[in-house]
């Protein structure tokens, strides 16, 4: 299937139709994606500036994964409500560039948040270990890359 074939089935697909027939239903779509970012957004934040060394005081072993799964959560809904959106008018969003800039960033979020749980100073850490440069450098490439997908998502609309 080529790229544009995709993007007619994506375009067909029925909960785009129902999304471009309904506003109310697009609503709570958009209310969803909007809620879903702000529990991804509410939850990487703190995981990430505890990682950089804030909030010393606080238990990493009890916060990490709670925050951790949390985001995850966030994320998916983020994903799944973001899919929907995308159907109502996937070849006009494919053509965007802040709408390419989100996704890209968003790849770059996800495979970092999959690389750090699977080292071994992400699970040392929440055990009690000390937090490594292992685990700062990725905290710090989150905080930039979560923020600029989120500003990427709002340009959408102004291209």
């Amino acid at each position: 299937m080529s790229g544009a074939e995709l993007v007619e089935w994506i375009a067909g697909w029925p909960v785009g139709a129902a999304l471009r027939r309904s506003a109310l239903l697009y609503l709570l779509v958009n209310a969803a994606h909007i809620l879903a970012i702000g529990l991804l957004m509410g939850t990487i934040v703190p995981l990430d500036l505890r990682l950089l060394g804030f909030f010393g005081n606080t238990s990493l072993e009890v916060l990490g994964p709670f925050l951790s799964r949390a985001a995850a959560v966030g994320l998916a809904l983020a994903i799944t409500t973001g899919l929907c959106l995308f159907s109502v008018r996937p070849a006009a969003y494919v053509t965007n560039a802040a709408f390419l800039a989100k996704i890209a960033l968003l790849g770059i979020g996800a495979v970092n948040a999959v690389s750090v749980h699977m080292g071994g100073a992400w699970r040392a850490a929440v055990n009690g270990g000390p937090v490594s440069w292992r685990l700062r450098i990725p905290a710090a490439v989150s905080l930039t890359v979560w923020p600029a997908a989120l500003l990427a998502g709002r340009w959408i609309g102004f291209l």
